[in-house]
Protein backbone atom coordinates (compact mmCIF):
# COMPACT_ATOMS: atom_id res chain seq x y z
CA UNK A 1 0.00 0.00 0.00
CA UNK A 2 1.60 3.29 -0.29
CA UNK A 3 1.48 6.33 1.35
CA UNK A 4 2.62 10.18 0.85
CA UNK A 5 3.71 12.89 3.51
CA UNK A 6 1.91 15.34 2.97
CA UNK A 7 4.26 18.01 4.33
CA UNK A 8 6.98 16.78 2.58
CA UNK A 9 6.04 14.62 -0.34
CA UNK A 10 8.33 11.79 0.43
CA UNK A 11 6.59 8.18 -0.65
CA UNK A 12 6.76 4.86 2.01
CA UNK A 13 5.47 2.32 3.11
CA UNK A 14 2.57 2.78 5.84
CA UNK A 15 3.69 4.40 8.69
CA UNK A 16 2.18 6.33 11.55
CA UNK A 17 4.77 9.23 10.80
CA UNK A 18 6.45 10.28 7.54
CA UNK A 19 10.24 8.44 8.28
CA UNK A 20 11.41 11.35 6.61
CA UNK A 21 10.40 14.71 8.27
CA UNK A 22 8.56 12.84 11.45
CA UNK A 23 5.25 14.51 10.20
CA UNK A 24 2.16 12.82 11.36
CA UNK A 25 0.34 14.02 8.15
CA UNK A 26 0.27 10.57 6.26
CA UNK A 27 -1.84 9.44 3.72
CA UNK A 28 -1.67 5.58 2.96
CA UNK A 29 -3.93 3.96 0.21
CA UNK A 30 -4.33 0.96 -1.88
CA UNK A 31 -5.41 2.95 -5.24
CA UNK A 32 -3.42 6.50 -3.75
CA UNK A 33 -1.31 6.14 -7.09
CA UNK A 34 -4.04 5.37 -9.35
CA UNK A 35 -6.91 7.82 -8.64
CA UNK A 36 -7.01 11.44 -10.62
CA UNK A 37 -10.65 12.93 -9.93
CA UNK A 38 -10.00 15.35 -7.19
CA UNK A 39 -12.08 18.01 -5.71
CA UNK A 40 -10.42 21.06 -4.23
CA UNK A 41 -12.01 22.98 -1.73
CA UNK A 42 -10.97 26.37 0.53
CA UNK A 43 -11.72 25.84 3.67
CA UNK A 44 -13.71 28.71 5.20
CA UNK A 45 -12.77 30.51 2.11
CA UNK A 46 -13.81 34.14 3.05
CA UNK A 47 -12.92 34.41 6.36
CA UNK A 48 -9.16 32.95 5.80
CA UNK A 49 -8.93 35.65 3.25
CA UNK A 50 -9.91 38.13 6.15
CA UNK A 51 -7.31 36.54 8.62
CA UNK A 52 -4.76 36.38 6.25
CA UNK A 53 -5.27 40.44 5.68
CA UNK A 54 -5.31 41.17 9.42
CA UNK A 55 -3.44 38.87 11.20
CA UNK A 56 -4.79 40.36 14.39
CA UNK A 57 -8.20 38.51 13.26
CA UNK A 58 -5.84 34.85 13.43
CA UNK A 59 -7.35 33.75 16.67
CA UNK A 60 -10.41 34.96 17.03
CA UNK A 61 -13.84 33.61 16.18
CA UNK A 62 -14.75 35.76 12.94
CA UNK A 63 -18.12 35.78 10.57
CA UNK A 64 -18.25 37.06 7.18
CA UNK A 65 -21.54 39.15 6.57
CA UNK A 66 -23.59 41.93 7.91
CA UNK A 67 -26.62 43.26 9.69
CA UNK A 68 -28.51 41.79 12.37
CA UNK A 69 -31.15 40.60 9.72
CA UNK A 70 -28.44 39.83 6.88
CA UNK A 71 -27.39 36.16 6.47
CA UNK A 72 -23.64 34.47 7.22
CA UNK A 73 -21.68 34.26 4.37
CA UNK A 74 -18.84 32.01 5.90
CA UNK A 75 -17.33 31.50 9.39
CA UNK A 76 -14.50 30.38 10.52
CA UNK A 77 -13.51 27.21 12.24
CA UNK A 78 -13.70 29.24 15.72
CA UNK A 79 -17.04 30.48 15.29
CA UNK A 80 -18.14 27.26 13.84
CA UNK A 81 -17.25 25.83 17.24
CA UNK A 82 -20.06 27.95 18.85
CA UNK A 83 -22.38 26.64 16.54
CA UNK A 84 -22.32 29.34 13.67
CA UNK A 85 -23.07 28.18 10.70
CA UNK A 86 -23.31 29.35 7.22
CA UNK A 87 -26.70 30.96 5.61
CA UNK A 88 -27.47 31.06 9.72
CA UNK A 89 -29.20 34.41 9.83
CA UNK A 90 -27.00 36.98 11.83
CA UNK A 91 -29.18 37.85 14.84
CA UNK A 92 -29.03 33.81 15.35
CA UNK A 93 -25.03 33.65 14.66
CA UNK A 94 -24.12 36.47 17.22
CA UNK A 95 -26.44 34.98 19.95
CA UNK A 96 -24.63 31.82 19.76
CA UNK A 97 -21.21 33.35 19.53
CA UNK A 98 -21.45 37.23 20.93
CA UNK A 99 -17.65 37.79 20.77
CA UNK A 100 -17.09 36.98 16.98
CA UNK A 101 -15.52 39.73 15.18
CA UNK A 102 -18.01 40.47 11.96
CA UNK A 103 -16.66 41.64 8.72
CA UNK A 104 -18.79 42.68 5.78
CA UNK A 105 -17.53 40.47 2.57
CA UNK A 106 -14.79 41.53 -0.33
CA UNK A 107 -15.71 39.56 -3.02
CA UNK A 108 -13.39 41.63 -5.09
CA UNK A 109 -10.84 40.58 -2.66
CA UNK A 110 -11.59 37.04 -2.64
CA UNK A 111 -12.33 37.03 -6.69
CA UNK A 112 -8.16 37.96 -6.58
CA UNK A 113 -7.72 35.71 -4.75
CA UNK A 114 -9.17 32.91 -6.47
CA UNK A 115 -7.33 33.64 -9.25
CA UNK A 116 -4.52 32.81 -7.87
CA UNK A 117 -5.33 29.63 -6.69
CA UNK A 118 -7.40 28.90 -10.08
CA UNK A 119 -3.95 29.46 -11.62
CA UNK A 120 -1.96 26.96 -9.70
CA UNK A 121 -4.25 24.60 -10.26
CA UNK A 122 -4.31 25.47 -14.27
CA UNK A 123 -0.57 24.68 -14.21
CA UNK A 124 -1.42 21.34 -12.96
CA UNK A 125 -3.95 20.27 -15.39
CA UNK A 126 -6.50 22.61 -17.87
CA UNK A 127 -9.10 19.74 -17.27
CA UNK A 128 -10.20 22.21 -13.75
CA UNK A 129 -13.74 22.67 -13.58
CA UNK A 130 -14.69 26.06 -10.94
CA UNK A 131 -17.89 25.29 -8.79
CA UNK A 132 -17.64 28.99 -7.38
CA UNK A 133 -14.59 30.92 -6.14
CA UNK A 134 -13.79 28.36 -3.62
CA UNK A 135 -13.73 25.35 -4.83
CA UNK A 136 -12.78 23.33 -7.93
CA UNK A 137 -12.86 20.02 -9.58
CA UNK A 138 -9.51 18.18 -11.09
CA UNK A 139 -9.43 16.07 -13.73
CA UNK A 140 -5.55 14.84 -13.36
CA UNK A 141 -5.53 11.80 -15.53
CA UNK A 142 -2.17 11.43 -17.77
CA UNK A 143 -0.35 14.04 -15.70
CA UNK A 144 2.05 11.94 -14.08
CA UNK A 145 4.44 11.75 -16.61
CA UNK A 146 4.71 15.25 -17.00
CA UNK A 147 4.80 16.45 -13.56
CA UNK A 148 6.93 13.74 -12.42
CA UNK A 149 4.54 12.67 -9.69
CA UNK A 150 1.44 10.71 -9.23
CA UNK A 151 -2.02 13.22 -9.10
CA UNK A 152 -1.45 12.58 -5.25
CA UNK A 153 1.82 13.56 -4.70
CA UNK A 154 0.86 16.71 -7.00
CA UNK A 155 -2.38 17.71 -4.94
CA UNK A 156 -0.10 17.34 -1.70
CA UNK A 157 2.19 19.77 -3.12
CA UNK A 158 -0.89 22.63 -4.52
CA UNK A 159 -2.24 22.56 -1.01
CA UNK A 160 0.83 22.81 0.72
CA UNK A 161 2.13 26.00 -1.70
CA UNK A 162 -1.09 27.93 -1.45
CA UNK A 163 -0.84 27.69 2.35
CA UNK A 164 2.34 28.75 2.37
CA UNK A 165 1.81 31.26 0.17
CA UNK A 166 -1.13 32.52 -0.43
CA UNK A 167 -2.50 31.44 3.36
CA UNK A 168 -5.00 29.82 2.11
CA UNK A 169 -5.67 26.44 3.47
CA UNK A 170 -7.12 23.60 0.98
CA UNK A 171 -8.99 20.45 1.66
CA UNK A 172 -8.56 17.56 -1.12
CA UNK A 173 -10.89 14.62 -1.70
CA UNK A 174 -9.17 12.57 -4.48
CA UNK A 175 -11.79 9.72 -6.02
CA UNK A 176 -12.46 7.64 -9.56
CA UNK A 177 -15.25 10.26 -10.33
CA UNK A 178 -16.22 13.51 -9.32
CA UNK A 179 -19.64 12.53 -6.71
CA UNK A 180 -17.31 10.64 -4.92
CA UNK A 181 -14.35 13.08 -4.78
CA UNK A 182 -16.23 15.88 -3.74
CA UNK A 183 -18.00 13.69 -0.46
CA UNK A 184 -14.08 13.21 -0.05
CA UNK A 185 -13.19 16.41 0.42
CA UNK A 186 -15.59 17.15 3.09
CA UNK A 187 -14.84 14.35 4.93
CA UNK A 188 -11.56 15.66 7.31
CA UNK A 189 -11.73 19.25 6.71
CA UNK A 190 -10.42 21.75 7.61
CA UNK A 191 -6.52 21.06 5.76
CA UNK A 192 -8.03 17.32 4.84
CA UNK A 193 -7.19 14.95 2.53
CA UNK A 194 -9.27 11.74 2.00
CA UNK A 195 -9.40 9.11 -0.32
CA UNK A 196 -12.46 6.53 -2.02
CA UNK A 197 -11.13 4.34 -3.95
CA UNK A 198 -12.91 1.84 -6.45
CA UNK A 199 -12.77 -1.05 -4.07
CA UNK A 200 -13.61 0.55 -0.61
CA UNK A 201 -16.84 2.57 -2.88
CA UNK A 202 -20.23 0.28 -2.03
CA UNK A 203 -18.45 -0.39 1.88
CA UNK A 204 -18.05 3.21 2.00
CA UNK A 205 -22.09 4.38 0.92
CA UNK A 206 -23.55 1.14 2.24
CA UNK A 207 -25.96 3.51 5.06
CA UNK A 208 -24.80 7.24 4.06
CA UNK A 209 -28.18 9.24 4.80
CA UNK A 210 -29.61 10.49 1.20
CA UNK A 211 -28.62 13.82 2.22
CA UNK A 212 -24.61 13.25 1.38
CA UNK A 213 -25.94 13.25 -2.11
CA UNK A 214 -24.91 16.86 -3.47
CA UNK A 215 -28.01 18.38 -4.53
CA UNK A 216 -30.54 16.61 -2.18
CA UNK A 217 -31.62 19.52 -0.28
CA UNK A 218 -34.50 19.71 2.20
CA UNK A 219 -37.43 19.40 -0.32
CA UNK A 220 -35.57 16.50 -2.03
CA UNK A 221 -35.07 14.69 1.20
CA UNK A 222 -38.68 15.39 2.47
CA UNK A 223 -40.20 13.76 -0.65
CA UNK A 224 -37.61 10.78 -0.24
CA UNK A 225 -38.80 10.24 2.77
CA UNK A 226 -42.41 10.03 1.93
CA UNK A 227 -41.52 7.47 0.01
CA UNK A 228 -39.27 5.56 2.89
CA UNK A 229 -36.05 6.70 1.19
CA UNK A 230 -33.32 8.22 4.31
CA UNK A 231 -30.31 6.24 3.30
CA UNK A 232 -28.27 4.88 0.15
CA UNK A 233 -29.15 1.82 1.32
CA UNK A 234 -33.07 2.59 0.65
CA UNK A 235 -32.16 3.70 -2.49
CA UNK A 236 -30.54 0.69 -3.79
CA UNK A 237 -33.91 -1.61 -2.75
CA UNK A 238 -35.61 0.97 -5.71
CA UNK A 239 -35.05 -0.27 -9.42
CA UNK A 240 -34.19 2.54 -11.56
CA UNK A 241 -37.57 2.35 -13.46
CA UNK A 242 -39.67 2.50 -10.54
CA UNK A 243 -37.47 5.62 -9.02
CA UNK A 244 -37.75 7.41 -12.33
CA UNK A 245 -41.40 7.03 -12.63
CA UNK A 246 -41.80 8.30 -9.53
CA UNK A 247 -39.12 11.26 -9.05
CA UNK A 248 -38.22 11.66 -13.03
CA UNK A 249 -34.83 12.27 -13.89
CA UNK A 250 -33.63 13.20 -10.42
CA UNK A 251 -34.82 9.30 -10.22
CA UNK A 252 -32.51 7.99 -12.25
CA UNK A 253 -29.38 10.10 -10.65
CA UNK A 254 -29.80 8.89 -7.32
CA UNK A 255 -30.40 5.37 -8.67
CA UNK A 256 -26.76 5.26 -10.05
CA UNK A 257 -24.99 7.72 -7.18
CA UNK A 258 -26.35 5.42 -4.75
CA UNK A 259 -23.96 3.15 -6.21
CA UNK A 260 -21.41 5.28 -6.20
CA UNK A 261 -22.06 5.50 -10.13
CA UNK A 262 -20.87 8.84 -11.83
CA UNK A 263 -19.67 9.25 -15.76
CA UNK A 264 -19.55 13.25 -15.60
CA UNK A 265 -16.17 14.61 -17.35
CA UNK A 266 -14.91 17.69 -15.16
CA UNK A 267 -15.77 20.03 -17.93
CA UNK A 268 -13.51 23.42 -17.41
CA UNK A 269 -16.05 25.47 -20.05
CA UNK A 270 -19.27 24.56 -18.03
CA UNK A 271 -20.39 27.94 -16.79
CA UNK A 272 -23.01 28.68 -13.94
CA UNK A 273 -26.18 29.43 -15.14
CA UNK A 274 -26.24 32.38 -13.24
CA UNK A 275 -24.59 35.24 -10.84
CA UNK A 276 -26.50 37.46 -8.04
CA UNK A 277 -26.12 39.55 -4.80
CA UNK A 278 -28.58 40.15 -2.64
CA UNK A 279 -28.94 41.95 0.77
CA UNK A 280 -30.83 41.54 3.53
CA UNK A 281 -31.80 44.76 5.63
CA UNK A 282 -31.54 45.49 8.99
CA UNK A 283 -35.03 47.53 8.91
CA UNK A 284 -37.64 47.24 6.31
CA UNK A 285 -36.96 50.02 3.76
CA UNK A 286 -39.78 51.70 1.70
CA UNK A 287 -37.35 55.05 0.73
CA UNK A 288 -36.66 54.79 -2.62
CA UNK A 289 -33.59 56.29 -2.53
CA UNK A 290 -31.96 53.92 -0.19
CA UNK A 291 -33.42 50.92 -2.32
CA UNK A 292 -32.12 52.38 -5.74
CA UNK A 293 -28.63 52.90 -3.95
CA UNK A 294 -29.22 49.19 -3.24
CA UNK A 295 -29.75 48.28 -6.58
CA UNK A 296 -26.89 49.71 -7.60
CA UNK A 297 -24.20 48.41 -5.30
CA UNK A 298 -25.43 45.28 -5.89
CA UNK A 299 -25.11 45.47 -9.65
CA UNK A 300 -21.84 46.07 -9.09
CA UNK A 301 -20.82 43.61 -7.02
CA UNK A 302 -22.71 41.09 -9.94
CA UNK A 303 -20.79 43.03 -12.71
CA UNK A 304 -17.37 42.51 -10.65
CA UNK A 305 -17.97 38.52 -10.49
CA UNK A 306 -18.85 38.27 -14.17
CA UNK A 307 -16.23 40.28 -15.39
CA UNK A 308 -13.82 37.80 -12.83
CA UNK A 309 -15.09 34.90 -14.58
CA UNK A 310 -15.21 36.32 -18.22
CA UNK A 311 -18.61 36.08 -18.69
CA UNK A 312 -21.66 38.24 -19.53
CA UNK A 313 -25.66 37.64 -19.01
CA UNK A 314 -28.38 38.25 -21.04
CA UNK A 315 -31.64 38.52 -18.54
CA UNK A 316 -31.58 40.21 -15.78
CA UNK A 317 -33.51 39.56 -12.79
CA UNK A 318 -34.55 42.11 -9.88
CA UNK A 319 -35.47 40.07 -6.29
CA UNK A 320 -37.42 41.16 -3.42
CA UNK A 321 -38.56 40.24 -0.45
CA UNK A 322 -41.47 42.10 1.30
CA UNK A 323 -42.24 42.94 4.51
CA UNK A 324 -44.60 40.34 5.00
CA UNK A 325 -42.11 37.73 3.66
CA UNK A 326 -43.79 37.33 -0.14
CA UNK A 327 -40.52 37.34 -2.60
CA UNK A 328 -41.44 38.78 -5.71
CA UNK A 329 -39.24 38.64 -8.78
CA UNK A 330 -39.52 40.43 -11.96
CA UNK A 331 -36.92 39.67 -15.08
CA UNK A 332 -35.95 41.86 -18.31
CA UNK A 333 -34.26 40.63 -21.74
CA UNK A 334 -31.44 42.67 -22.47
CA UNK A 335 -31.12 43.68 -26.41
CA UNK A 336 -27.19 42.22 -26.36
CA UNK A 337 -25.94 40.51 -23.19
CA UNK A 338 -23.58 42.37 -21.10
CA UNK A 339 -21.73 42.23 -18.08
CA UNK A 340 -20.97 45.51 -16.54
CA UNK A 341 -22.96 47.21 -13.74
CA UNK A 342 -24.37 50.04 -16.19
CA UNK A 343 -26.09 48.21 -18.03
CA UNK A 344 -27.15 45.66 -15.30
CA UNK A 345 -28.85 48.81 -13.30
CA UNK A 346 -30.33 50.25 -16.40
CA UNK A 347 -32.36 47.26 -16.86
CA UNK A 348 -32.98 46.51 -13.08
CA UNK A 349 -33.97 49.93 -12.19
CA UNK A 350 -37.14 50.12 -13.98
CA UNK A 351 -38.17 46.45 -12.09
CA UNK A 352 -37.67 48.13 -8.95
CA UNK A 353 -39.56 51.32 -9.69
CA UNK A 354 -42.87 49.39 -11.08
CA UNK A 355 -42.41 47.07 -7.87
CA UNK A 356 -42.01 50.75 -5.11
CA UNK A 357 -45.69 50.56 -4.37
CA UNK A 358 -45.33 47.29 -2.80
CA UNK A 359 -42.77 48.41 -0.39
CA UNK A 360 -41.13 48.45 2.46
CA UNK A 361 -38.84 45.45 1.43
CA UNK A 362 -36.66 43.20 3.75
CA UNK A 363 -34.37 42.34 1.07
CA UNK A 364 -33.30 43.16 -2.06
CA UNK A 365 -31.75 41.36 -5.28
CA UNK A 366 -29.90 41.37 -8.64
CA UNK A 367 -28.62 39.10 -10.92
CA UNK A 368 -28.21 37.89 -14.40
CA UNK A 369 -28.66 35.04 -16.55
CA UNK A 370 -28.70 33.32 -19.62
CA UNK A 371 -24.89 33.17 -19.28
CA UNK A 372 -22.07 33.26 -22.49
CA UNK A 373 -18.72 33.84 -22.44
CA UNK A 374 -17.61 37.62 -22.73
CA UNK A 375 -17.82 39.23 -25.96
CA UNK A 376 -15.38 41.79 -25.41
CA UNK A 377 -17.74 44.32 -26.93
CA UNK A 378 -20.00 46.16 -24.40
CA UNK A 379 -23.35 47.65 -25.48
CA UNK A 380 -22.63 50.63 -28.14
CA UNK A 381 -25.88 52.07 -27.80
CA UNK A 382 -28.63 53.38 -30.05
CA UNK A 383 -31.05 56.48 -30.66
CA UNK A 384 -32.64 55.99 -27.62
CA UNK A 385 -29.37 55.68 -25.41
CA UNK A 386 -26.00 57.12 -27.09
CA UNK A 387 -24.43 57.27 -24.27
CA UNK A 388 -24.33 53.89 -23.77
CA UNK A 389 -20.70 53.19 -25.02
CA UNK A 390 -19.10 56.49 -23.44
CA UNK A 391 -20.67 55.11 -20.06
CA UNK A 392 -19.75 51.32 -20.51
CA UNK A 393 -15.93 52.91 -21.19
CA UNK A 394 -16.00 54.95 -18.23
CA UNK A 395 -16.60 51.88 -16.04
CA UNK A 396 -13.47 50.00 -17.43
CA UNK A 397 -11.48 52.72 -17.00
CA UNK A 398 -12.54 52.76 -12.98
CA UNK A 399 -12.57 48.98 -13.04
CA UNK A 400 -8.49 50.15 -13.82
CA UNK A 401 -8.33 52.33 -10.98
CA UNK A 402 -9.45 50.18 -8.50
CA UNK A 403 -7.33 47.39 -10.06
CA UNK A 404 -4.80 49.59 -9.19
CA UNK A 405 -5.64 51.87 -6.03
CA UNK A 406 -8.55 50.08 -4.28
CA UNK A 407 -11.82 49.80 -4.41
CA UNK A 408 -13.01 52.79 -2.49
CA UNK A 409 -10.53 55.11 -4.87
CA UNK A 410 -13.30 55.67 -7.02
CA UNK A 411 -16.97 55.96 -6.50
CA UNK A 412 -20.10 56.48 -8.47
CA UNK A 413 -22.03 59.06 -7.07
CA UNK A 414 -25.51 56.91 -6.89
CA UNK A 415 -23.59 54.23 -4.65
CA UNK A 416 -23.94 57.14 -1.64
CA UNK A 417 -27.60 56.75 -1.50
Amino acid sequence: MPALCRDCLASFAPAPRCPVCRSPRVIAHEELDTLSIAHVDCDAFYASVEKRENPDLRNKPVIVGGGTRGVVSTCCYIARIYGVRSAMPMFEALKKCPQAVVVKPRMQLYAEVSREIRARMEALTPAVQPLSLDEAFLDLTGTARLHGAAPAAQLARLARGVEADLGISLSVGLSHNKFLAKIASDLDKPRGFSVIGRADTAAFLQDKPVRIIWGVGLATQTALESAGIRTLADLRQWSEADLTARFGHTGSRLWHLARGQDDRPVNPNEAPKSISKETTFDTDIADPDLLHGHLWRLAEQVADRAKAKDLQGRTVTVKLKRADHQIVTRRRALGEPAQIADAIWRAADPLLTALLPQAPFRLIGVGISDLSPASGHDPAGDLLDPNAARRAAAERATDRIRAKFGHDAIVKGRALR
